[in-house]
């Protein structure tokens, strides 16, 4: 039977239970029987002449034909959710699908800026976007969930993942505050940070490691108030004032106006990176490519803010 046509309802109902972990739970999720699922995942195995599922305890693991099997199904089952949304808006303007996996640790004015060259199409550009984890994000980009990732960092180097990094572009970074405590420590910058309040992000962010060596060389003892994995909620905090925070020196405008935070200083030669990771295509998406040819225009260059009128 290997050589019989793929039965898709065989292989939806293996998917289910995969992310399930269980017959049963697939059986409730899906209001069928247990018996009904368990003989159709029999019939799939059968055409396949692989076995799909093996029991560990009261659980039901992939097998490495199962492994396989799920991958490919991730991607004909997310074609499928994408097929509905195309059809869905026949009746409206055409619509163009971009799914974007954002790390949790790039600033999200960035995001928004890179966001921004995908939006500024012809063609209507529905986004829907993902904040996780770097390496969750890499996993789901590799079995096309995402069509591109934007993070502060190149895949690691060894991967087995087929998913390529394209440098979009960096920027300096500097130190920002409210006006009235930012005053405070622009003078005499950057001997002025010894015992001045900094919010930092966590040390497993790809910053961090780059401004904890600036202070070294600086001599700088500051005083660390606060350390956040979550880049938003560090802004956060120094929008109320709680102490100084870094910030991409290229979106000096941004930080102003949305934070209402100035300048201290800037951390030379400190830079972010930040970079789109896409998966390999035959089709390339043109709201990715939008994306990678950002780098191309005045995404990074710095801004000046605007003179008073």
């Amino acid at each position: 039977m290997q050589n019989a046509a793929l039965n898709y309802r065989h292989l939806y109902y293996f998917w289910v239970v995969a992310k399930e972990g269980s017959i049963t739970r697939a059986a409730e999720r899906l209001d069928v029987a247990i018996q009904t699922i368990s003989a159709q995942l029999s019939l799939l195995e059968q055409s396949l002449g692989k076995s799909l599922l093996a029991p560990q305890g009261r659980r039901l693991v992939l097998t490495e034909a199962g492994r396989l099997a799920l991958g490919y199904a991730d991607q004909i089952f997310l074609l499928g959710e994408q097929l509905m949304d195309a059809l869905a808006n026949t009746d409206l303007e055409r619509t163009m699908r971009l799914t974007v996996g954002i790390s949790d640790s790039l600033p999200k004015l960035i995001s928004s800026r890179l966001l921004e060259a995908a939006l500024g199409l012809n063609e209507r550009v529905k986004l829907v976007c993902y904040e996780d984890k770097f390496e969750s994000l890499l996993g789901d980009l590799s079995v096309h969930k995402l069509d591109v990732v934007l993070t502060d960092r190149p895949v690691p180097s060894g991967t087995t993942l087929r998913v390529f990094s394209h440098l979009l572009g960096e920027s300096e970074i500097s130190l920002f505050g409210l006006p009235q405590l930012a005053q405070r420590y622009q003078a005499d910058f950057p001997a002025s940070l010894n015992g001045a309040p900094l919010l930092l992000p966590t040390r497993n962010n790809a910053i961090r490691g780059r401004i904890d060596h600036w202070l070294e060389s600086h001599d700088i003892r500051a005083d660390i108030v606060g350390e956040f994995d979550d880049n938003a909620l560090l802004n956060t905090f120094g929008r109320n004032g709680l102490g100084l925070f870094p910030a991409p020196s290229a979106l000096e405008t941004d930080v102003r106006n949305q934070f209402d935070a100035v300048p201290v200083g800037a951390l030379s030669p400190v830079k972010e990176q930040f970079y789109a990771i896409s998966n390999e295509r035959k089709i390339k998406h043109p709201a990715v490519d939008a994306i990678l040819g950002a780098i191309h225009g005045k995404v990074f260059q710095p801004q000046k803010p605007a003179e008073p009128g």
